[in-house]
């Protein structure tokens, strides 16, 4: 299929608010204020930063300048409405003319809810929701830790998708929040395996569980994502699993072809965020896609040459920005996880590089 390579950054602000539009009732009718977070994904073109390897900070950069107007300020007066969609048309209408490529602006009020808005103006509001639960995997090979009686802070994040063809809002978080209540219920303080149809709740059927009993009551459902740990999770649609596993690594790098007397051709360094994204058919007997412990087994071969060592001098990688680092780590990782699907890479919180090949798929929460 064919590679494509987006670049993200990532930006704050804090500001005030009323959404007039909702009833009279309403909290957010009042005057409140949130911390913002944005970020976009743009696959930029040849030439647009400043030196090749410099797109993710050129990126950043923009960003940071076109949502300077909303820092500490009183929204309405920019956007009459300031939904999360509406400030995110805001800020794409901004980054016009100054980024190329936009694939999507996503707005972040909350710690647990926002929205991500793709270029042909759908709108894919999400909302996380805890539950605490404990379980077990009654089919894993003999020895499998999971196999044991344990239990998770389990966190789901709902995605809704909807074309808005320019109205001011659609479905509401609080909307998804009523969807979501009766589950809620029924999951927390539970032992997942005594739920009818959880008889082996692995992430992937424990997504395509919830994603059965809320498809009918909110028919915008686009994505059910289960974090089963901080660091793993599933992703379905209906149809298919996507599963990813984190990674974190400290390294160290120059950016040659930087300029003389810029910082970056300075010897420096990161801590990294790396995100695998697989994609294979259930397991029937399983349960599972691929084992969130096999991934991180089969990358450590990869991962040791990343972690605590300086990347530029790796065989192979011309400079290690964060593009062309994603192109290497998939060219070192495609045999030993031929499930590959995606990498995202942040050297910086939200600020880095996604490579995929096929579906880009849903976004996770910056």
């Amino acid at each position: 299929m064919t590679e494509h390579l987006y670049h993200s950054a990532s930006a704050t602000f804090e500001a005030a608010l009323r959404v007039p539009i909702l009833p009279p009732e309403h909290r957010s009718r009042r005057l409140h204020g949130h911390s913002y977070r944005v970020r976009v994904q743009a696959e930029l073109s040849d030439g647009w930063a400043p030196f090749a390897g410099a797109e993710t900070d050129a990126l950043q950069q923009a960003l940071a300048e076109a949502v300077a107007p909303l820092d500490y300020a009183e929204l309405n007066a920019e956007v009459p409405v300031p939904t999360d969609e509406n400030l995110a048309r805001w800020i794409r209408r901004r980054l016009a003319g100054r980024v190329p490529g936009v694939r999507a602006v996503g707005v972040r009020s909350t710690a647990d809810t926002g929205v991500d808005l793709d270029a042909a103006d759908h709108a894919h509001l999400w909302h996380r929701f805890r539950f605490e639960a404990a379980h077990r995997l009654p089919r894993v090979p003999a020895g499998h830790p999971c196999g044991r009686m344990h239990g998770h802070g389990f966190e789901v994040i709902l995605h809704a998708d909807q074309d808005l063809a320019g109205a001011d809002m659609g479905i509401d978080f609080d909307v998804i929040a009523a969807a979501w209540a009766p589950l809620a219920d029924v999951l927390h303080h539970a032992c997942l395996n005594d739920l009818p149809g959880l008889e082996n709740p692995t992430s992937e059927l424990l997504s395509q569980w919830i994603w059965q009993r809320l498809r009918r009551e909110l028919p915008a459902l686009s994505w059910v994502s289960v974090y089963e740990t901080a660091t793993a999770g599933c992703h379905y649609d209906g149809k298919h699993y996507r599963i990813w596993k984190d990674l974190r690594f400290e390294s160290a790098l120059r950016l040659i072809q930087a300029p003389e007397g810029d910082g970056r051709r300075r010897l420096h360094g990161h801590s990294y965020l790396l995100r695998l994204h697989l994609v294979a058919p259930l397991d029937e007997v399983l349960g599972w896609t691929v084992d969130y412990g096999d991934v991180k087994a089969l990358f450590k071969p990869v991962y040791a040459r990343l972690d605590h060592h300086r990347l530029d001098e790796l065989p192979g990688l011309e400079q290690a920005d964060p593009g062309r680092l994603a192109r290497w780590i998939r060219s070192q990782a495609v045999e030993p996880l031929p499930q590959l699907a995606r990498i995202d890479l942040q050297q910086t919180p939200g600020c880095g590089a996604m490579l995929c090949w096929g579906d880009l798929g849903p976004a996770l929460p910056t």
